[in-house]
């Protein structure tokens, strides 16, 4: 028996079509719904008739567009939802799925019962009260203020939600405290790789006197945790390790540049000479060293995937799970930590080609979307059919006690509403005979039901 496909209404505050917002995560989401759960509709990211104040913020600088966008959105839920209410009210929905803009949820009521959905890789509160946000404070006067506003309306939003797919523990365990979520509606399911193709490859051969790359990947160097990458590499040559480093998305500094330093600014995936050069590195490299303060990290998953052990802090949501593909050091770790445990595999290869296979069946098992896809779409089709029982419970139901109401009548002479005679004699006309006008409080009461 083939599996139901579901009609889902998908929403957020961009479109999973443009695959480099939100880090590729949106349309990788969107795809995977696609393949595993049915079929997908992408909502409009209109504000109804507010979208003027859309168009205005996306003529601001980026920093302000991030800033304002998402608070004016919540400012002005109760006219943008009734956006989304008009769109969901053009067709019969299975599934309102939400993805990484919590507010786009915010006030919407669903013009019929459907099971709603949430996935992101952080909260706006968490993140700001984590050790991620505490190394990334407000530039801006008067940014706390709406905090606590903020926060409820999150809580709002999270409890009335059917299902949340966090993709990490951290997050989950957050949410769950920080909002009193059902665990049994907060799941923990890792996003995948940002990868259309699986890779075919071996783990590249480490032992002394060989080269030891060294990657990193993103759009910010500090952020990613550049420095200590540059500052290990660097350690590791003066122990008289022929360390070399490779960056993929950034620029550094002059300062953080050497001969052993080889920068990639930009690599388009879906460029096929370009996705070439980054199969090569990623197959070559020996461990991706991102000691990065982030929720999430795809590039941890598609290390992963290339068996490539990543070595990062144990911050956020990072999904790298100690010993299995890679290591999560404590937050304080630089760079002699990190030299340290580099050197401690050139030691015994044996274990780094053991680290590395793990790695790429932590791959296998979870850091792939389709993986995702898969446990998503049995959840979602769970609650379906969870909502669809309850609906045919409450008809029957209904229709038990309509029933009951009906025969009393019809044991009292009255109309049996449930047969044909008993509509044919409700409606036929009632003999003339001489009475005395019988007073409207003695009428039998006529209770009007929809009929199927």
């Amino acid at each position: 028996m083939s599996e139901q496909r579901l009609k889902i209404a998908y929403l957020c505050d961009f479109s999973p079509l443009d695959r480099f917002m939100y880090s590729g995560g949106n349309a990788h989401m969107y795809h995977a719904l696609q393949r595993h759960a049915g079929e997908v509709t992408i909502l409009s990211s209109s504000w109804g008739l507010a979208e003027p104040v859309r168009r205005g913020i996306a003529r601001l600088s980026y920093p302000m567009q991030m800033r304002l966008r998402w608070r004016l959105h919540l400012a002005l839920a109760p006219v943008i939802a009734r956006k989304v209410r008009s769109e969901l009210s053009r067709g019969r929905y299975d599934v309102l799925f939400g993805t990484y803009a919590f507010h786009a949820l915010h006030r919407v009521r669903p013009p019929y019962p459907l099971v709603t959905a949430f996935s992101s890789d952080a909260t706006q509160t968490i993140y700001r009260k984590s050790e991620i946000g505490a190394q990334f404070e407000s530039r801006y006067p008067g940014g706390r203020a709406l905090d606590s506003w903020v926060e409820r309306c999150e809580a709002e939003v999270f409890r009335s939600t059917d299902l949340m797919f966090w993709p990490s523990q951290w997050l989950k365990t957050a949410a769950d405290d920080r909002y009193g979520l059902d665990p049994e509606r907060s799941l923990m399911v890792p996003w995948g790789a940002g990868i259309k193709t699986v890779p075919s490859v071996r783990p590249s051969t480490l032992g002394r006197g060989l080269p030891l790359r060294l990657l990193l990947i993103g759009r910010d160097w500090f952020a990613k945790g550049g420095p200590i990458a540059f500052d290990t590499m660097k350690l590791l040559r003066a122990r008289g390790v022929d360390a070399r480093l490779t960056v993929i998305g950034c620029e550094p500094p002059d300062f953080h540049r050497n001969e052993w330093v080889t920068v990639y600014p930009q690599l388009d995936k879906a460029k096929p000479d370009e996705m070439s050069v980054f199969e090569q590195v990623f197959a070559e490299a020996h461990f991706l060293v991102q000691p990065s303060y982030e929720s999430y990290g795809f590039a941890f998953c598609e290390a992963s995937a290339y068996k490539l052990p990543s070595l990062c802090l144990n911050v956020g949501g990072v999904p790298v799970r100690d010993g299995v593909n890679g290591h999560a050091l404590p937050p304080e770790s630089g760079p002699p930590e990190f030299a340290a445990l580099i050197e401690r595999y050139l030691e015994a290869p044996e274990e780094y080609d053991a680290l590395a296979r793990s790695a790429r069946q932590e791959f296998e098992d979870h850091l792939n979307w389709d993986a995702w896809g898969q446990t998503v779409a049995e959840h979602l089709r769970a609650g379906v059919a969870r909502l669809r029982g309850q609906e045919a419970d409450s008809e029957r139901s209904s229709a038990t006690q309509g029933a009951a109401v009906d025969a009393a009548r019809a044991g009292a002479g009255g109309p049996d509403r449930r047969t044909a005679q008993g509509w044919a004699r409700r409606l036929s006309p009632a003999p003339t005979v001489a009475s005395t006008p019988q007073p409207v409080s003695a009428m039998p009461l006529v209770r009007v039901r929809a009929l199927a």
